[in-house]
């Protein structure tokens, strides 16, 4: 009996040390991070930014790949049949938390399958317009849309994302008729509104505000209830609709079953990058704000979005295409 007990307290020693040395050694080759949306948006450069900072304090590449299509649903899968073992995450922005509504039928578990590394940045989403759009205000713009119910509509990033979100509650509060335009990312979404083939669009800060210090867009309102600090100028919904308050959140994403020492690694590090004053300033600029949480208060953020969205999305009838 005590030989087995000698062998037990050995075997658990080295467990504790391989643990630790495991932790100590991550990452040992590069790390890939998922993007579920095109180049160029919110989701994207938020994760290029932070994964340019953690790349130079690991030694090791942050590789990024963008992986569109079904709202996340696609990059999401491939993470979550990826091993556990830190080598591959995905940054996922808030529509991660209402994908269960709007698909039939989705091929992973939105909490079983996944552990939450930490909430990292949230931004008002801001409704967009050309320029040489004839809506000064949103008050215009809803005036419009009453005048001729229908003959309006606005682009979004995709079914069931935090934009599209944004304008079916307006459409809501508002009591206007508009056609939500879907496209694969809130970038293709800003090009046909350059383009002209939309009035006018919901986007996120990050890949607004480059075309809004170029004078080619204007910004009619942010969705958040008080005005952003990057857009002093620029009227809160609520102004004009009472009771309007929404945004996006972006957060990172890792297999189920990671190591706990692995976890509680990536969850440092990247808050770490995250509270450095360099991207600190990038983010300022890009219109977001940097939070930091740690992994239990991500995963409270992701079941409190799928509790408070679930009924609206029902309600409205919303489902991906």
């Amino acid at each position: 009996m005590g030989r087995w007990f000698r062998i037990a307290a050995v075997a658990a020693a080295m467990h504790v040390v391989c643990g630790g040395a495991f932790a100590q050694t991550f990452p040992s080759r590069p790390v890939h991070v998922f993007v579920p949306y095109p180049a160029g948006g919110g989701v994207d450069v938020l994760t290029r930014t932070l994964g340019d900072v953690v790349s130079k304090q690991w030694g090791q590449s942050v590789v990024v790949e963008n992986r569109p299509g079904a709202g996340g649903v696609i990059a999401s899968q491939a993470v979550a049949t990826a091993p556990p073992d830190g080598y591959t995450l995905i940054m996922v922005a808030s529509g991660h938390a209402t994908n269960p509504f709007l698909y039939s039928k989705i091929p992973y578990d939105t909490f079983k399958d996944f552990t939450p590394i930490s909430l990292l940045a949230s931004s008002p989403n801001i409704l967009l317009v050309r320029a040489d759009s004839p809506f000064k205000t949103l008050a215009e713009m809803i005036a419009a849309a009453k005048a001729k119910p229908g003959s309006l509509s606005f682009a979004h990033a995709g079914n069931g994302t935090s934009t599209h979100l944004a304008g079916e509650l307006l459409k809501n509060l508002a009591k206007v008729d508009l056609t939500a335009i879907p496209y694969k990312g809130g970038a293709p979404a800003i090009n046909d509104l350059l383009g002209g083939q939309v009035p006018m669009s919901f986007n996120n800060g990050p890949e607004s505000v480059g075309q809004l210090q170029a004078g080619t867009l204007r910004a009619l309102a942010v969705t958040t209830a008080a005005r952003a600090p990057f857009l002093p100028d620029v009227p809160a919904m609520s102004e004009t609709v009472p009771g309007y308050d929404t945004g996006v959140w972006w957060g990172l994403l890792g297999p189920a079953g990671m190591p706990s020492d692995v976890l509680a690694k990536l969850s440092q590090d990247f808050v770490a990058a995250l509270n450095t004053d360099a991207v600190k300033q990038r983010l300022a600029k890009l219109g977001a704000q940097p939070i930091g949480s740690t992994p239990q208060q991500f995963d409270a953020k992701i079941r409190a979005d799928y509790e408070k969205w679930g009924p609206i999305i029902k309600a409205a009838g919303m489902k991906a295409e």
